[in-house]
């Protein structure tokens, strides 16, 4: 072995876990060393595919091993900073799965174990890799190539089905060891089908589809719109629900959200809903399905995963840009990192993960901290160039094609909840109600520390 191979441990052996083995395994000077699951079922898959790598149920145990260098924490998302600051604890550098906190205030105790233990530490928002983004900032803040940007719309458009509302609590097989499983989260009882994915639904375990897609597309936005300048949103009002399906989860179904940035002002809109109870695709809508648009004085300029398009004020297509998504590249680079020791050579520094998912943390415990909708409340925002009337339209349109009223108790509207983006905590009326939500009650001896850089 070469004296700067990289060993790498894989915390969680599931479905994204297994995308990243063989990008890491294509890697010159690295190496699959050991494999860590509570689920047997998925850890012998991945010891069938690399029988080399030492085996392990407890992921505490994989993180003592000496000959590893490196982990990967791809868990479900409650597990993500706990594991990751363990690692770094015990001198690991961490590729973690975005997103890159299950709750604003953990996020910020795995930032400040980076700094302390002075640790590699790259989430994983490979987007941030791909060499067109370069491009794309290029024509659009140095050349101006569609003048100032005015405000932008980020859409994550995908159908997804309900996860089944069981009368009687799931049973958990002896097949995986649960309390690991479970690790921070509270030992709840799950009414749902199915125990592993369908945790994304689940506020004690998941982050919805604002946690699993938003966090893809508002890192583009942040990246590409903002350059990074625009920290958290100073104001943040959002809605939605879950609809439609009568199903076990409790994280939104539709969900759309107003960011007040100080600057650009920004909508998101998901939904996981058909255009209707007989359609099979998403409702009509501008823009990608997954992806961002920046409205822009000379135009619009439509961005998503690993291609753009610019359009002047007729609809002409005026440019393209073609990337490659970022993976395998975001793997390079962070393994760079780790033998350069640099990391502010990464592309998604911890740092940098932590405030994109602090913008998807905020619009969550919009969610949480809302009432049913009115139109009344809901016209508190001005000065945004329309982008939030128009979509709470187009809500309203899609919700009524599933035979849901806007104006309901299935809908719930925050009140306008103002961020202090320095401390990353909320301020001024309402603050009490959302500040709940930051820091999560944690299930010992699974307890996220408070670390001081």
């Amino acid at each position: 072995m070469a004296a700067d191979d990289v060993n790498m441990g894989f915390i969680a052996c599931g479905g994204r876990a297994g995308q990243h083995m063989p990008m890491f395994d294509d890697l010159d000077g690295v190496n699959i060393a050991g494999l860590c699951d509570p689920d047997e079922n998925n850890l012998g898959r991945a010891q069938t595919k690399y029988p080399r790598a030492t085996g392990y149920a407890d992921l505490r145990k994989l993180i003592d091993d000496p000959g590893i260098d490196a982990v990967v924490v791809a868990t479900c998302n409650h597990w993500h900073c706990l594991a990751s600051i363990w690692a770094m604890e015990a001198g690991k550098d961490v590729y973690v799965e975005k997103p890159l906190s299950h709750s604003q205030w953990e996020g910020r105790q795995t930032v400040a174990a980076a700094r302390k233990y002075k640790r590699i530490c790259q989430v994983g928002t490979q987007q941030r890799s791909d060499p067109m983004q370069a491009e794309i900032k290029k024509f659009l803040h140095e050349e101006k190539g569609l003048g100032e940007i005015v405000s932008a719309r980020v859409n994550r458009y995908g159908v997804r089905g309900p996860i089944g509302r069981r009368d009687s609590p799931l049973e958990i097989g002896s097949d995986i060891d649960y309390d690991l499983w479970l690790g921070p989260a509270q030992d709840q009882p799950i009414f749902r089908d199915k125990l592993q994915y369908d945790w994304h639904w689940d506020f004690n375990t998941g982050s919805g589809e604002m946690g699993n897609w938003g966090v893809h597309v508002l890192d583009d936005l942040r990246n590409n719109v903002f350059q990074d300048s625009v920290r958290l949103p100073k104001r943040i009002f959002g809605a939605g629900g879950r609809v439609a399906w009568n199903d076990a989860g409790d994280t939104p179904n539709v969900h759309f959200v107003y960011f007040d940035t100080g600057t650009i002002p920004v909508v998101i809109g998901l939904t996981n809903l058909t255009a209707g109870p007989q359609a099979r695709k998403s409702p009509q809508h501008p823009g990608p399905n997954s992806g961002y648009i920046a409205y822009c004085e000379g135009g619009r300029y439509e961005g998503q995963r690993g291609r753009g398009a610019a359009y002047d004020n007729d609809g002409r297509k005026i440019r393209e840009f073609k990337g490659n998504g970022g993976n395998k590249v975001h793997h390079q680079n962070f393994v760079d990192a780790v033998r350069s020791r640099n990391h502010a050579s990464l592309n998604t520094d911890v740092e940098m993960g932590h405030l994109t998912t602090g913008w998807c943390n905020l619009a969550n415990i919009a969610f949480r901290t809302g009432k049913p909708f009115t139109k009344q409340d809901a016209g508190q925002v001005a000065g945004d160039g329309g982008i939030w009337e128009k979509i709470v339209a187009d809500m309203e349109q899609h919700l009524a094609a599933h035979g849901v009223a806007l104006e309901s108790d299935e809908i719930r509207l925050s009140p306008m909840l103002t961020v202090d983006d320095q401390k990353e905590v909320f301020v001024g009326d309402n603050a009490d109600a959302a500040n709940v939500f930051l820091k999560r009650e944690y299930r010992a001896p699974y307890i996220v520390p408070e670390i001081e850089a």
